[in-house]
Formats: structure tokens, sequence, C-alpha cells
């Protein structure tokens, strides 16, 4: 059997063991695979191992000896799923493999808008503080969390645990989500409308569907606080990036903090790059060693499953 990893950059870049899955069959190893690579570096190779190549009914077509795609993520919109299913090819995900990761980036996130820190630190290193006047001084306002409303978009395993910690600053907790799973105390479901109008810091936490791409845009911003701030750590396209910049330069709402966008990595002329009061991160919200250690040991246990002609994280 020969497994065959596409693209393993983002998920290692030389500080975790290959190890794993290697124990469970010959590994040939591409740090970075173009779609006209897929077919010739796969050749008659039964076990596919991706985190973002696209695989469409095509390559699918051209891979017969293929029988089971490990995905290293959570999302697999990159393959056609449908279609492997018609070929009787496997494929599994890795799911709740980076909550907490994400949870920490969110409140890193929050608290760069809220309170500056990485900011203030900057002009320190730049000298400022070397030629200030005063014993202190501040760049620009600065916020607690404590007593704000924190309203999540999202409920499930991240959603819920964002709440939690947020709980813990003394954060009031709205949540809206589809399917409510949770009726635990300490937050209150809403509707989106009674969200945007009553939330100080707004978390996106949900999968992007074709019915929700876009929800932040000119007219859901309109029903903001003008002190709002909006993170999302969950997908780039849930957001309409040219109107979040003109609330953000108009000043409609406080600021944004993004770890994802809309393509990925950001093009130079996407206008949240030179947007107000806007922090953006590149996609890392989940890639602490940590969990990436915790996803390649589940993508082993689904393939060692697999083989073992057990289901485990099939999608």
């Amino acid at each position: 059997m020969k497994i065959v990893v596409l693209d393993g950059y983002c998920l290692n870049h030389g500080d975790i063991s290959w190890q794993p899955l290697a124990e469970l069959g010959e590994t040939e190893l591409y740090e970075r695979t173009p779609y006209e690579l897929i077919v010739p570096r796969m050749g008659d190779a039964s076990i596919m191992i991706t985190n973002k190549c696209r695989i469409d009914r095509a390559i699918i077509d051209a891979l017969p000896a293929l029988k089971y795609i490990g995905v290293l993520a959570t999302g697999y919109d990159n393959i056609d799923t449908a279609y492997c299913k018609e070929r009787g090819i496997a494929v599994a995900n890795i799911p709740a493999y980076s909550t907490e990761s994400v949870v920490q980036s969110f409140f890193g996130l929050l608290i760069e808008l809220y309170s500056g820190i990485g900011a203030h630190a900057e002009t320190v290193r730049n000298g400022d503080w070397c030629k200030a006047k005063d014993y202190c001084y501040y760049i620009r306002q600065t916020h607690e969390l404590f007593g704000k409303t924190l309203g999540i978009i999202g409920f499930g395993r991240i959603g819920r645990r964002i709440g939690e910690v947020a709980a813990a600053f003394g954060m009031q907790v709205l949540a809206y989500a589809r399917n409510r799973r949770y009726e635990e105390k300490g937050f209150r479901y809403v509707t989106l409308d009674e969200l945007y109008a009553e939330a100080d810091v707004i978390s996106l936490n949900c999968p992007l569907t074709k019915e929700n791409a876009g929800m932040i845009n000119a007219d859901s911003i309109s029903k903001m606080k003008k002190s709002a701030v909006i993170i999302n750590t969950a997908r780039g396209g849930l957001v309409n990036e040219a109107d979040l910049a003109e609330a953000l330069n108009s000043g409609r709402i406080m600021g944004a903090a993004l770890d994802v966008l809309a393509t990925e990595p950001a093009r130079e002329d996407n206008p949240l790059l030179q947007a107000k009061n806007t922090v953006i991160t590149p996609h890392t919200a989940w890639a602490t060693v940590e969990a990436r250690s915790r996803l390649m040991l589940i993508a082993r246990d689904n393939l060692a499953a697999y083989l073992e002609g057990r289901e485990l994280n099939r999608v």
C-alpha cells in the first residue's frame, strides 16, 4: 500500500513527525502539489492525504486505484464527496482537533482590538516611549471586555467554548445557531437581528454555506452598534469584504479582526488589508504545534480504521 501526501507543508513545517502515517505504509511526501501534478504524483497509489488540493471528478476519474482520501483539515469543500461516494472512495476528515487553539486565537485577536497590546509594543520598539514626555501614553482608546456583550454566530464546539471563556471575562453571551444543541445556563439564544443589534463583539464560528455567504454586509452592519467589532476565525466567504472595509473606514463600526479571507493567500487588492482598525492574521488560528500534532494522530487513526474495515470520521 502506498500513501501519498500531496500538500503537507501547512500541517508540518518540520516541527512534528510524519512517522504516525509512515507506520501504516510506504509514504511519499510533497510539501505542495499543483493541480496538474496530482495525477502523476498519485500514480497507482490507493491512499491520498491532502489538505487543500482540489479533487474533482476529472482527478478522480484519472485515478482508478484511489480508494481513500484523508483530509488534513475539518473542511472538505475542495473534494467532490458526492462523486467519491458514487465511486466507492472513502473520505475522512479531522474534526475537533483545533478547538482550544482557535479559542485562544480568538481572544488574542479580540484583546488586540480592545487593548492594542501589539500596536503599543511596536511604538516602544520604534523608540516612541524613549521620546515621550510622560510616564505613559496611548495611541488610541482601549477598552475592557468585562461587561461587554459577545454575540456568537455558530454555536458548535468552538463557538460554545468561546462563550465559556468569555463568561470568565465577565462578558454576556448571546448565541445564534440553526440547531440549538446546547441549553446550558450562561448564554441566551437570539435571532440574527437581535444579535447584530445587541452585541459589542460579533464572532463568526459557522461553516460557510450558500445561504450564509456574505452574511456580514452593508445591510447586517447597518443593524450593529457603531462600537461593535467583528472577529472571523471561521471562513472568509462569510464576509462581504468591500462592505466591511467601507464600514471600517467610515467609522460605521469600531474594528475587525480576521484570521481568514475570501481568497487565500490574500490578494494585494483586498480592501481589508488597508482598512482602518483592522487586524489580519494569515489563517493561523488553528495551527499551534499541539493542534497540528493532534491532527496528525487523528489522520493516522482515520486511515488505520479504514484499513481495518472500520469507519472513523467519514464524511
